[in-house]
């Protein structure tokens, strides 16, 4: 029978999967349409998720801090507390994102230069990312409300508005792209309107549900500008933990480029497949970081550290498994995405080593969520950053120069994988973490 509590993960974990599995989805249909208007486009638009790492980093500053403050107040049931946060992080976010947004549609085009691009897809790129600066707010905004939702215990109804607002997005790029329903084709630049237009519906969608009596949060017009200081406190740890864990990404791809085309396409198309295998692991995160933070907000340690055991014991026999099914099926797999014989032998060899690794993957993905749902962001920064360039990025440059194939670049990430989810076993298990103070 099952428990109350792993009733609780489920109710929170299963619509989190599932939505990042939409987004995912909306991705690829983004980029199989603007693929169709010309291969410049969709160069354009595949280069713009790069600019968009970097925009992260910068949201992370506000979310992951509100995040852990407001599941707090909402294990000690200060609704109205965590709705004045709320509403003061959605000032900051709005304040920070002009910053953005001018940025963006100034250098739009300095950056896809700088980045190598042809003269096509820096023209191509410019259209579609100065569309897209105009609208930052929309993205600082729906990305914190549907965080903070989660940290409130609410993942259901992001879980529907995303489902609709994916079908709007998908519709709106075949009207606007191919000019359809007596609109002109615009393009690329109908793909950027289509995608703003789908984000400002969220907006829309999010206001309605605070607004609804049995809304986990509501929007309360108080700016406290202690509990900002306090969000910015956890925050800025989290922020440069991305930022510098993005960095260690492109280095880590830069490296398996240099081994030639074959190798580098080989594995993007892994990690395209390895993507749907994260959708148990992030939905489980994000409910230990959630549950995590209420209980400790409700003052039961126990029950905190309890929660995240659950979380990452279900993401353990998920991914477990998904892990299996790449280790047999590698091929079958990448066959969807490429027929090119290099390719597949590269990419269905990345995802038998990765499906080793999917257990070791859950405990990194659980047992860090729930790090930051307590607050404990230091943590999480000191070992990913010490753990991604010392035993992952300069490992495989040094692989690479001494002449090591591809593959041994892929197990030197594996063994990444292995040794920072003991390290986050052992730093959970000690307890510590409880004592964090926002």
């Amino acid at each position: 029978m099952i428990s109350r509590d792993t009733k609780k993960v489920f109710q929170l974990a299963i619509p989190a999967a599932l939505k990042h599995l939409v987004d995912i989805l909306q991705i690829l249909i983004d980029m199989i349409m603007v693929g169709m208007v010309s291969i410049y486009a969709l160069a354009a638009v595949g280069m713009s998720m790069q600019f968009m790492m970097i925009i992260n980093v910068l949201m992370t500053l506000y979310v992951v801090g509100g995040n852990a403050l407001i599941s707090r107040f909402i294990g000690q049931r200060r609704k109205k507390r965590a709705s004045a946060l709320l509403f003061s992080l959605g000032i900051f976010a709005v304040v920070l994102s002009v910053f953005v947004s001018i940025g963006g549609y100034y250098g739009s085009e300095f950056i896809y230069s700088m980045m190598g691009a042809e003269p096509e897809v820096v023209h191509q790129g410019s259209l579609y990312f100065k569309i897209l600066a105009c609208a930052i707010v929309v993205i600082f905004i729906d990305t914190l409300l549907y965080n903070a939702l989660s940290a409130a215990g609410d993942t259901k109804n992001s879980l529907y508005i995303k489902l609709f607002s994916a079908a709007l997005n998908a519709f709106l790029n075949y009207v606007f792209i191919f000019g359809h329903y007596g609109f002109e084709a615009m393009g690329i630049e109908g793909a950027a309107y289509a995608t703003v237009i789908a984000y400002t519906f969220n907006i829309a969608a999010y206001s309605v549900l605070l607004k609804l009596p049995h809304a986990k949060l509501s929007f309360i017009p108080v700016i406290r500008v202690k509990d900002m200081i306090r969000a910015w406190h956890v925050g800025w740890s989290a922020a440069l933990d991305r930022g510098i864990s993005s960095l260690s990404f492109l280095v880590f791809v830069a490296i398996i480029a240099a081994y030639g085309t074959a190798e580098l396409a080989g594995y993007q198309v892994g990690l395209r497949i390895e993507g749907i295998a994260f959708m148990p692991g992030f939905g489980f995160a994000i409910a230990a970081m959630a549950l995590v933070g209420q209980n400790l907000g409700a003052n039961d340690k126990e029950k905190a550290y309890a929660m995240g055991v659950i979380s990452g014991r279900i993401a353990y026999v998920f991914m477990g498994s998904v892990g299996v099914f790449l280790i047999l099926f590698p091929e079958f797999l990448v066959s969807f995405f490429t027929k090119d014989s290099e390719t597949i032998k590269v990419a269905s060899l990345y995802l038998i080593l990765v499906g080793l690794a999917q257990i070791p993957l859950a405990i990194v993905f659980v047992y860090s969520a729930a790090l930051r749902g307590a607050g404990a962001t230091k943590i999480t920064l000191k070992v990913n950053v010490l753990s991604l360039w010392f035993l992952r990025v300069i490992p495989s440059y040094i692989a690479y120069k001494s002449g090591f194939g591809i593959i041994s670049i892929f197990i030197i990430m594996n063994i990444e994988t292995l040794l920072k989810g003991l390290i986050f076993y052992y730093i959970y298990q000690k307890k510590e973490w409880l004592e964090t103070k926002i």
